[in-house]
């Protein structure tokens, strides 16, 4: 190198201070911890000016605070079979289930003697303090499954008993695995003992029978709570069939169809309900219409959670959502609008009332619950609402407040059907409510947890689809759907087929 190029190291240092850089490596490595000032340069800029200048620009992020309630798209199936509703993997995501091992005294020999052969005593007993009271919203009324059946039970064959008990069986065996075998077992001899009186005695003369709408009402509920797939539906079709022919009968003899005993106005109604509110999510054909149903009923049903006027709204509304695409003509549509608008009237004015006891704020709650989800599912799928329509927004949060509320009393029986249109109508761009509850959605999978573990029905597939559809409107964040439907029928409706959410 020539002479004239050479400098010494000091030299170096000299010249790099005078331009304010640093030398080397000076300024970079240094002990401090992070977020505190650094006291040597960097190598832009003088080392004070530059540390300060770093150090007023620098912003350390908060992690969030983060929650068992959180929701997020998983699993590639989410996006490439977006039709399926992924049951299992729901299923896996759930806390899990306590176990419902119940010990107490069997039921006396005396009071149900034909118990005495039948053995599993502690699944009636199950029945009787663990089902029957999950049963109903009210704090203070007795359930129709308690106060009809149980004293219908003493003249019963032992079929029905053998019903009871599987059912009793398929709930435990949510919580403990030794009951798996007892339930699908006691079930099956329920079912050969029910084919084989069918056979020897006839349809015709089983239809006047309230034992066997009972027997048929255990085992759909066994199929809800089981797995909740179409198996309940044939059920509830073989019950339709029956209360048919036991109506035709009725006319030939010339005897009033409403000249029912309580157990079978009970089952009718259990069947009725079972198929009204399942089908508001899947709009397909409706079995029991409104003609089951008094229009101007208001009083409170304690196992239903709102009154038969309700019910017989939410029928015709079913109704019409499947014939309103079928519009062909100005007249039909203006018809149509008509119906729908005196629907909403009726609905605005809807007053449920409880008999006797006033003060039942639980059951009162829960049917309010109702009618404000009845009023957005009537916006949904009648007049092309959407999440982000003023009204749905604000029914939503409405109903959210109410389940909030019933959700800190630790009492969430009859309030999935409003718990369910709340979520799948819950606007993912603005999810939150105006509480202390935190967003939609945790207060969501709060009360689904509450009611996995409470419910006498099956809420894994409710869950299911309520996340399915919350996916599918996370994506649509991102790219709009071309509906050629309205919103229910979009989001809702295809993945909801032979749900219960009564």
């Amino acid at each position: 190198m020539a002479a004239g190029m050479s400098k010494q190291p000091g030299e170096w240092k000299s010249e790099f201070a005078s331009r304010g850089l640093a030398f080397g490596r000076a300024g970079v490595w240094n002990k401090t911890r992070l977020g505190e000032k650094k006291s040597q340069g960097s190598l832009l800029g003088s080392p004070a000016s530059s540390a300060s200048s770093a150090d007023d620009l620098q912003q350390w992020m908060s992690f969030p605070v983060v929650q068992a309630w959180g929701f997020i798209n998983s699993g590639i199936g989410t996006f490439a079979t977006p039709e399926m509703v992924d049951i299992a993997l729901n299923d896996h995501f759930e806390l899990a289930r306590p176990n419902f091992i119940y010990s107490g005294v069997s039921p006396s020999p005396l009071l149900f003697p034909q118990m005495s052969h039948l053995g599993h005593a502690e699944l009636f007993e199950y029945y009787i303090h663990q089902l029957c009271p999950r049963t109903t919203a009210s704090s203070k009324g007795i359930s129709p499954f308690s106060s009809l059946i149980l004293p219908f039970s003493i003249s019963a064959s032992p079929i029905l008993f053998k019903a009871i008990q599987a059912l009793g069986a398929c709930h435990l065996s949510r919580g403990s695995s030794s009951y798996a075998a007892l339930a699908l077992r006691l079930k099956s001899e329920t079912l050969r003992d029910l084919r084989a009186r069918l056979s020897s005695e006839g349809v015709s003369t089983c239809s006047a029978d309230p034992e066997i709408l009972i027997v048929i009402m255990m085992l759909c509920l066994y199929e809800i709570a089981d797995k909740c797939d179409h198996n309940w539906t044939t059920h509830l079709k073989g019950a339709k069939d029956l209360i048919r022919i036991r109506r035709q009968n009725a006319l030939v003899l010339s005897k009033p169809v409403e000249a029912l005993d309580p157990v079978s106005d009970f089952a009718e109604h259990f069947f009725a309900f079972q198929d009204v509110m399942g089908r508001t999510a899947c709009g397909e054909e409706v079995l029991f219409g409104s003609d089951y149903w008094q229009a101007t009923d208001q009083r409170i049903d304690l196992w239903m959670g709102c009154s038969p006027e309700l019910v017989s709204i939410l029928a015709s509304i079913t109704e019409m959502s499947r014939v309103r695409r079928l519009l062909d003509s100005n007249a039909a549509r203006e018809s149509f609008a008509s119906r729908a608008a005196l629907l909403e009237h009726r609905l605005d004015n809807l007053v449920q009332e409880i008999d006797g006891d006033e003060d039942d704020e639980t059951l009162l709650s829960a049917a309010e619950a109702k009618r404000l989800a009845a009023v957005i599912y009537l916006h949904c799928a009648l007049f092309e609402a959407s999440p982000t329509t003023p009204l749905v927004v604000e029914y939503v949060r409405k109903i959210l407040q109410i389940v909030s509320r019933l959700l800190e009393q630790g009492a969430l029986a009859s309030v999935t059907w409003p718990v369910f249109v709340a979520a799948v109508e819950l606007d993912p761009g603005n999810d939150v409510v105006p509480s202390d509850s935190g967003s939609g959605r945790s207060i969501v999978l709060r009360a689904l947890d509450m009611m996995t573990h409470s419910a006498t029905s099956n809420i894994t597939r409710t869950r299911a689809v309520i996340v399915q559809v919350w996916q599918a409107r996370d994506q649509s964040l991102l790219k709009a759907p071309q509906m050629p439907c309205n919103d229910w029928e979009w989001y809702v409706a295809p993945i909801s087929t032979a749900m219960t959410l009564a």
